[in-house]
């Protein structure tokens, strides 16, 4: 087994432990170990063989792993909030990065490319009207993170048209399992309190940098 591999490997199981964690109530244990989570991640990419778009993954999983740093001190201060907000308006900023430079094996059907940006534009109308009344002085960067996150949906869809099947598939899930467990946070920020919010914004989250992590690699060893 690579080094990669082992570290992929560790990044599933103490996301498991952790989700356990939240799971049996034990949030409180659950929070020292948020910043262990990523890690696994950055190592396995750090690990892999070279290939063109290894940086921007790599910067990509480090300043997602920034931004669960700041998050754990938003309920102290808001403007942890806002900075960790601004951590993952960079990764997401950088994925757009991966995904366009990522090399593609064919051309994406224009109709279909059209229909995953007027989902998308759909999903984006729908959460800033139901947001942007309750965000208070936030207008302005939780609008601009929409508009962020929903552009980086649109360049997963455009690479799953693009690139190898069935590893094409599997970026994409994880592009929309980013965007589930971003709209799951904001919804229970914003609008209302959610049942179980941790467990699905966090269960979403860690798939979604699993999925991405895992189908880059694969997808640029093939």
């Amino acid at each position: 087994m690579s080094k990669s591999s082992k570290y992929l490997n560790l990044f599933v199981a103490i996301s498991l432990f952790y989700l356990l964690l939240i799971i049996i109530k034990k949030e409180e244990i659950a929070w020292f170990f948020k910043p262990l989570l990523l890690p696994g991640l950055i190592l396995a990419t750090n690990e892999s063989l070279e290939f063109p778009t290894k940086k921007w993954l790599l910067f990509a999983l480090v300043f997602s792993w920034l931004g669960d740093v700041i998050l754990m001190f938003s309920p102290y201060h808001e403007l942890f909030f806002v900075f960790g907000l601004v951590a993952f308006l960079i990764a997401h900023l950088l994925y757009i990065v991966l995904f366009t430079k990522q090399s593609t094996v064919k051309s994406p059907k224009l109709f279909w490319f059209i229909i995953g940006i007027l989902l998308v534009s759909g999903y984006l109308y729908a959460m800033l009207t139901l947001l942007l009344p309750s965000v208070g002085g936030l207008l302005i960067p939780v609008s601009v993170y929409a508009f962020v996150i929903s552009f980086m949906l649109i360049m997963a869809i455009r690479g799953y048209l693009t690139w190898k099947a069935p590893l094409n598939l599997l970026i994409l899930n994880g592009a929309v399992a980013f965007i589930v467990s971003d709209s799951l946070l904001a919804i229970d920020k914003f609008y209302a309190p959610l049942p179980n919010s941790s467990l699905l914004i966090m269960a979403t989250y860690l798939i979604a940098q699993y999925l991405i992590c895992f189908g880059i690699q694969r997808l640029n060893q093939r």
